[in-house]
């Protein structure tokens, strides 16, 4: 079977990357894209705000009170979809295997490239330098690696304006060493988990057998088996059927009460909008997806007659529907929420959501 060559690209703070190309006197200063409002998230910052702690998805409040000379601009959503139609142009030369994920990060599987050099390395070399000339100067850093965790792992190794390869030779020692927090898919509730069990790297992940993973984890507990030897057979998926927005939790404790339920609504509620937030979407269907401690998975959803956008309205939605007669008094290991029918903030729909086409 021949292995993959597969290369991850993710623009570097692009919103904010965007404002310093168009207005130079921003240069080397803390900046910072977002809406303004009493619960506004920071959707990028300029490398200069983040030796303060300012990063994306950081509450704008608290932005500016670790850093209170921070320069903060509204988005112009038409201004970085622009860029991202240009950066999506210079992928297509090379490949029609193109799988986008926001506005400023995509897959492309470059086995068999349309055009140019058969090194996937050398493509993402030529690939980097036709983005910084066709965009007036953005510049994105990019990962080289025989799967798709791996590739997204170098990318954002050696930013700004990086490139890593991981060669197959290579894998190991650097999964080896990897805090388990920085694996694909494990996030910051399963890897607190995990170094409770004294799993705090990829060397101690790959110690523990598949039946130890799956007993603590279920079916999660494949995965990091898995992604702890370098297994990733996800192929780069260049469908347009990318149309919701979602956050999910998994509890390490049983949720046994609606309080308890409803406590964690607004988190998930945020961390949604935030996504919704940084592609300048919003949405007229809200879901909430149940998980019982059976496994057993429902889900409602509500079709609205305005689009959704922030956490609150959001909310709103999602306590509605995760009431008692949905739940009853079983428990619950996991809840989701999900926004949907995704349109621009003036209601219009977004066909593709996230990258558009050239």
């Amino acid at each position: 079977m021949l292995m993959r060559k597969i290369v991850h690209v993710d623009a570097d703070a692009f919103f904010a990357s965007v404002e310093l190309r168009d207005n130079p006197s921003l240069r080397g200063k803390a900046v910072a894209v977002a809406y303004h409002g009493p619960r506004s998230v920071v959707t990028t910052a300029t490398y200069e705000a983040r030796q303060y702690g300012v990063r994306s998805a950081l509450p704008l409040r608290t932005a500016l009170a670790r850093c209170p000379h921070l320069i903060v601009i509204e988005p112009r959503m038409d201004a970085y979809r622009e860029a991202s139609r240009l950066i999506h142009g210079v992928f297509t030369e090379f490949t029609d295997l193109i799988e986008p994920l926001s506005l400023d990060e995509a897959y492309l599987d470059v086995t068999r490239p349309k055009r140019g050099p058969g090194s996937a390395t050398r493509i993402a070399q030529e690939i980097r330098r036709l983005v910084r000339e066709r965009t007036g100067g953005l510049t994105v850093s990019a990962g080289v690696s025989f799967n798709k965790m791996l590739a997204k792992l170098g990318s954002g190794m050696n930013k700004p304006d990086g490139l890593t390869v991981i060669l197959p030779q290579d894998a190991d020692a650097l999964i080896a060493r990897l805090p388990v927090g920085e694996f694909y898919g494990i996030g910051p509730v399963t890897a607190a988990k995990l170094e409770r069990l004294g799993i705090r790297t990829g060397a101690d992940l790959r110690a523990r057998s598949l039946t130890e993973l799956t007993a603590a984890f279920g079916r999660h507990g494949a995965h990091m088996y898995a992604i702890a030897r370098g297994i990733d057979d996800r192929p780069v998926d260049p469908s347009d059927d990318r149309k919701s927005v979602g956050t999910e939790d998994t509890y390490d404790t049983d949720l046994r009460t609606l309080a308890d339920m409803h406590a964690k609504l607004p988190g998930l509620s945020e961390r949604t909008a935030r996504r919704l937030a940084r592609h300048g979407l919003a949405g007229r269907v809200v879901t909430v997806k149940v998980k019982f401690s059976n496994f057993e998975v429902i889900s409602r959803q509500q079709s609205l007659p305005v689009p959704v956008q922030t956490a609150e309205e959001i909310g709103r939605v999602a306590r509605r529907l995760l009431g008692a007669d949905l739940v009853g008094t079983r428990a619950v290991r996991l809840l989701g929420v999900t926004v949907s029918h995704l349109v621009d903030p003036q209601g219009r729909d977004v066909v593709p959501p996230l990258f558009p086409l050239v």
